[in-house]
């Protein structure tokens, strides 16, 4: 059987000294398909040490070579990003063409940072005092820990280390055990573009290798993403030990829909957005919030759409793909059940699947609760499945004090007509990322990802203009320079290097 091992200081490393091993499935047919090493506490610390000791000589390579290895890592992902589509429908189950969507969002921050000679720029004051000037810089922090979910084995830490490398970071990855390959696949790539050994390390593991990340004192930040519970325990161990922290987490999403929205586009978007990935993504919108005097219709024209799904194997062209393990998919039928028994009308039942699939994969059908309530623990839990919960409200005001008494604030999206209600919408939502219209807001790469409330421990959110702020720190130089000096003739043309 395959193995799948760590990625130190440039190679694939023999996984034997470990002696734990976990197995990688694919959700799509149940099958063992490779076996994952579990980093010892000896393996984490020679993975730390290496980033540790690449770190001195990367940051001090010239802004122009960092980006030409990041131009070149971008047209090989370009190239190839069929191969790692693949494999991460292999591993997660998601269809093909969303495994490319992922890739694609992710390349955008990839693209982002090749502009990064101009986000670390600094500012200058000429003569601020007589003779004296001052200027700004922005300095890598060193060895920068990313603990990356299963939900998007590509894109998540492609939302952190192109921004990490290009300002003059290392970086380790310690991917989900349930999807690990699609982490050393891209270690491969940024060798192959050119990165020096070291700069990009992989360490799989479980709790003994996130734990040694946290803990280590040569490791001076850490990047988050998975579930409120464990990026508040991420958050709080790695701040003890003075890391610099962004843990991003759980999400409950709400759609709000008023009398005037398209319905027919609200319907839409409420299917694309609840089972798209069998609803395992953070934006996920899991609760349509409808207005009284259009839910019948609304909850029809969703169910409407919802029977048409086909779903199986993400390879044969269906239109949703398993869960990622069988116990995870056991979890969210039990939530049916819970739904069910609370008293929520179960107007599509998922738990009969009937894929298009070989074997015995990790499959549930769409399903769709109405009447549902926010004490039932289908609303207030976030089940991370192919489940859409219908809640109905008199009007905007109540559905907007709905909405805002949840204790998770990743995204929201209003679907409506009306202008004036739109913008009273986005004053007055306490949600980090809102759509008007667009159900899964998901900001491009030059703005930052981030919630707020329970879906965020940290100030800073990811990627963009506070993705460089958050892998550096700021430094002030205030110079007086006595005696004038000059460097001699040189008549060719100025070069970079």
């Amino acid at each position: 059987m395959r193995t799948v091992s760590h990625w130190i200081n440039g190679t694939a490393v023999d996984p034997a000294a470990d002696g734990r091993f976990a197995e990688v499935t694919n959700p799509a047919t149940g099958k063992v398909t490779s076996r994952l090493a579990l980093a010892d506490a000896e393996t984490a610390v020679a993975a730390i040490a290496s980033a540790r000791a690449a770190f001195p000589a990367w940051r001090d390579t010239s802004l122009t070579r960092r980006v030409q290895i990041l131009f070149n890592f971008r047209e090989l992902l370009n190239a190839r990003k069929g191969e790692l589509a693949s494999i991460i429908t292999a591993e997660h189950g998601k269809l093909l063409d969303d495994a490319l969507g992922e890739i694609a969002r992710g390349q955008e921050v990839v693209e982002f940072a090749c502009g990064i000679p101009h986000l670390l720029k600094g500012g200058h004051t000429e003569n601020a005092s007589t003779k004296v000037d001052v200027h700004s810089i922005r300095q890598p922090l060193g060895v920068a820990a990313i603990i990356s979910p299963f939900n998007f084995p590509a894109m998540v830490p492609m939302w952190f280390f192109p921004m990490a490398i290009a300002s003059g970071n290392t970086v380790i990855l310690k991917p989900s055990e349930k999807d690990p390959t699609a982490a050393n696949w891209m270690a491969g790539l940024w060798k192959e573009a050119g990165l020096p050994d070291g700069v990009f390390t992989v360490l799989h593991g479980d709790k003994v290798a996130v734990d040694a990340l946290l803990d280590s004192p040569d490791v001076s930040s850490v990047s988050f993403v998975g579930s409120t519970p464990i990026a508040q325990y991420v958050y709080e161990r790695a701040s003890a030990t003075g890391k610099r922290v962004q843990a991003l987490g759980g999400a409950k999403n709400h759609m709000l829909v008023l009398p005037d929205a398209d319905l027919d586009l609200a319907a839409d978007a409420a299917v694309n957005a609840g089972y798209g990935a069998a609803g395992e993504r953070c934006m996920a919108i899991s609760a349509i919030v409808a207005v009284e005097s259009v839910a019948d219709e609304l909850v029809a024209k969703i169910a409407e759409r919802t029977r048409g799904l086909r779903i199986g194997d993400g390879t044969r062209g269906t239109d949703m793909g398993p869960l990622i393990t069988a116990a995870h998919r056991d979890k969210v039928a039990g939530y049916i059940d819970a739904g069910e028994a609370d008293g929520a009308t179960l107007v599509l039942d998922g738990r009969s699947p009937t894929p298009d699939a070989e074997g015995d994969g990790f499959f549930l059908n769409p399903t769709l609760f109405d009447h549902v309530d926010t004490d039932m623990s289908i609303y207030t839990d976030e089940i991370f499945g192919p489940v859409l919960s219908v809640l109905r409200v008199p009007g905007y005001d109540e559905g907007v004090e709905l909405i805002n008494n949840s204790p998770f604030g990743n995204g929201t999206a209003i679907f409506t007509n009306d202008g004036g209600a739109a913008r009273r919408f986005e004053n007055e939502i306490q949600v980090g990322m809102v759509g008007i219209n667009v159900p899964i807001p998901v900001p491009m790469a030059y703005y930052s990802f981030g919630g707020w409330k329970n879906s965020l421990f940290g100030d800073t959110h990811a990627y963009g203009s506070e993705g460089v702020h958050f892998f550096t720190r700021g430094k002030v130089v205030t110079t007086r320079w006595l005696d004038p000096s000059h460097g001699g003739i040189n008549l060719g043309f100025p070069q970079n290097s």
